[in-house]
């Protein structure tokens, strides 16, 4: 960063911080407001773009330990004063740093330009280093400093099981060639994975960008995901929910596991099966078996009478009683 700049940006002020803010804080507020600045979610916002080129900024020179020490330096002797200005004219105290030139350029201030300035606070290990005005060597920067290489995004299309289990994948770059993505364990639909460093390089030695990969997750006939655990709807049979049974469900990638569905079991209910659903590094789900009682389509007469006698000895209770009740309110 030009040095210049530094005398009317107040970075703290920028980050909103205090000028003792340690750098845990630091980093915690800068996080803070680049996930709310950060060009993916600007989307177009040319404000927000330029704020989070602003909190870049300051962030790049206050978690910088030299840097930030050089920018408080800096930003102390501007502080009340006028920038650089001839003697008698209100300089403050830059005057003290012009008249040492002055005495050794035999009192004229004229003399003293940038570069005799700067090269002063260099000498023997100083802050600023040896380089010119403006120049990134040492401890300055063009302007804004290295420039980051642009982001490159890339998307991929997986199978439900595959983003449950996670698994390394092969996809080709804008180059033609080809890099590895690791898909980690319960990706979900939507979900961007950030390659850092993997994107274009800058084009003067800063950082390069990072590859964003975009995930899209096919949907499975049979199971759906929330969160971590997977549901799955599973038929049961009208005696099998009135008197109860002992059923198989299956399960994702294994083998089926046994539920027992106790008498009088209505559809809609779930059955939990632990630990059987999405397996993470943050945890793993479980998996919800939800009843779904059966109407068959189809009755030869023998069915049908066997029906028409329990329809005569089932209990005389209206199902829709309560329904009707609550409307009514």
């Amino acid at each position: 960063m030009a040095s210049q700049d530094w005398f009317d940006k107040d970075f703290y002020k920028v980050l909103g911080v205090s000028k003792d803010v340690s750098d845990a804080d630091l980093k915690k507020t800068y996080r803070k407001l680049a996930r709310t600045y950060h060009p993916d979610q600007a989307q177009g916002d040319a404000a927000k773009e330029a704020k989070f080129k602003e909190i870049s900024e300051a962030y790049s020179v206050l978690s910088d330990k030299e840097q930030r020490e050089e920018y408080d330096q800096i930003r102390a002797m501007g502080s009340g004063s006028a920038r650089f200005q001839a003697p008698g004219a209100g300089s403050g105290g830059f005057e003290d740093v012009f008249s040492r030139f002055g005495q050794s350029r035999g009192g004229s201030y004229q003399s003293a330009d940038f570069d005799d300035l700067f090269s002063m606070f260099g000498q023997d290990g100083g802050a600023f280093g040896s380089g010119r005005f403006g120049q990134p060597t040492g401890g300055f920067r063009g302007y804004g400093g290295p420039q980051r290489g642009a982001d490159v995004t890339a998307r991929t299309t997986l199978d439900f099981q595959t983003a449950v289990r996670g698994e390394t994948i092969t996809l080709a770059g804008e180059d033609g060639k080809p890099f590895k993505v690791k898909i980690p364990a319960g990706v979900a639909d939507g979900q961007k994975i950030r390659l850092r460093g993997r994107g274009r390089p800058s084009p003067d030695g800063g950082e390069a960008g990072d590859i964003v990969v975009s995930v899209t997750v096919r949907p499975h006939p049979v199971f759906t995901r929330e969160g971590l655990n997977l549901r799955v709807t599973v038929p049961v049979t009208f005696t099998e929910a009135a008197l109860g049974a002992t059923i198989e469900v299956p399960t994702l990638g294994g083998e089926p596991v046994k539920l027992r569905v106790a008498p009088g079991t209505p559809s809609g209910r779930v059955l939990r099966v632990k630990g059987r659903g999405v397996a993470t590094s943050k945890g793993t789900g479980d998996l919800l078996a939800e009843v779904q009682v059966a109407v068959p389509a189809h009755l030869d007469d023998k069915a049908r009478e066997a029906l028409a006698r329990f329809h005569d000895l089932e209990p005389k209770e209206n199902p829709r009683a309560d329904l009707m009740s609550k409307a009514r309110e």
